[in-house]
């Protein structure tokens, strides 16, 4: 009951700030990171309270995306009942995939208004670290959608290694070499079609200037833009140094332990779909009692669905 009545109540704010606001010429990708979406426990992982899902409901319901990009979510089941939830709350994303990686508790995964042109996400990626190797956790999820007739959009969704420790490898390497596989299948791409619509969305586990995050953000021709959604909070004034970004508030993740908040989470872009992209529609939310649902905060960017 505490599921579907969250929802219920976050459909007011989809009503009120989703679709009368947006013509089908427009649509939205969001990436939330749902903390441990399960529906049934695992060795090391319990079931996410029932109050916790109706605030993540409530959360995307607000946001209103036609494309979310999850992670932490549970096996196939949880997905399907998040999508089930949506539903009865006015948010219709009917197509869906579930990627299974290395780890067996947490996946990456899609749901979309649209349909998928093509699937061909990543469930055994592996690599050599000084003379081991290691699979990547989470997998990367990649999907074509379908947009409409005369526009198709690449997502391609990570969750790179947590900074939680490890006996066997140092984590900051072991989330570097996830972040280089994962490079080469946005170079894949940029091969196969230069100008192409692609978002690369998720939990990154560490900053804008970590060697992880700049390795998939790359350089030259076909570095990615960085959205960086903030919050709208009436912030607009320019940062004091040209060179650094603006003081307004984009941080996506609180941990408790140290009492810290940063920006974890991204939506980059290839410079084709960066051509496509309204900045002024492009936010991290801002919900009271965010916490309830995840340690994360959603973002969503906007674009035209038409090639500019």
């Amino acid at each position: 009951m505490l599921l579907r009545l969250g929802c219920y109540a976050g459909s007011l704010l989809a009503l009120l700030g989703g679709a009368g606001a947006f013509g089908a010429e427009t649509f939205r990708v969001a990436t939330y990171n749902v903390e441990n979406y399960l529906d049934a426990p695992t060795e090391t992982r319990s079931p996410k309270p029932a109050a916790a899902r109706a605030k993540v409901c409530e959360s995307i319901l607000a946001l209103k995306p036609d494309v979310l990009a999850v992670q932490e979510m549970g096996r196939p089941s949880a997905l399907l009942e998040l999508r089930d939830a949506l539903k009865a709350g006015g948010l219709d994303l009917p197509h869906w995939e579930h990627v299974a990686g290395w780890d067996t508790n947490i996946f990456v995964a899609v749901l979309s208004r649209f349909p998928f042109a093509a699937r061909r996400s990543h469930t055994n990626e592996n690599f050599l670290l000084h003379g081991r190797r290691f699979h990547v956790s989470r997998g990367f999820a990649e999907v074509d959608i379908q947009v409409n007739p005369r526009y198709t959009l690449t997502l391609l969704v990570t969750h790179l290694k947590s900074k939680r420790p490890l006996p066997d490898a140092d984590e900051a390497e072991l989330r570097l070499a996830e972040a280089r596989l994962l490079r080469q299948k946005i170079d894949d791409r940029f091969a196969a079609n230069p100008d192409i619509n692609l978002v690369v969305a998720g939990d990154f586990n560490d900053t804008k200037e970590s060697p992880s995050t700049r390795a998939v953000i790359g350089r030259g021709r076909f570095k990615l833009v960085d959205t960086r959604p903030a919050e709208r909070n009436g912030d607009n004034t320019p940062s004091p140094n040209p060179a650094w970004d603006p003081r307004n508030v984009t941080w996506t993740h609180f941990y408790g332990k140290t009492d810290s908040y940063s920006r974890l989470d991204f939506l980059l872009l290839s410079p084709g779909l960066a051509r496509e992209w309204l900045p002024d529609q492009t936010y991290v939310l801002t919900l009271p009692n965010w916490g309830v649902g995840s340690d994360h905060r959603p973002v969503v960017a906007t674009f035209t669905a038409a090639d500019r």
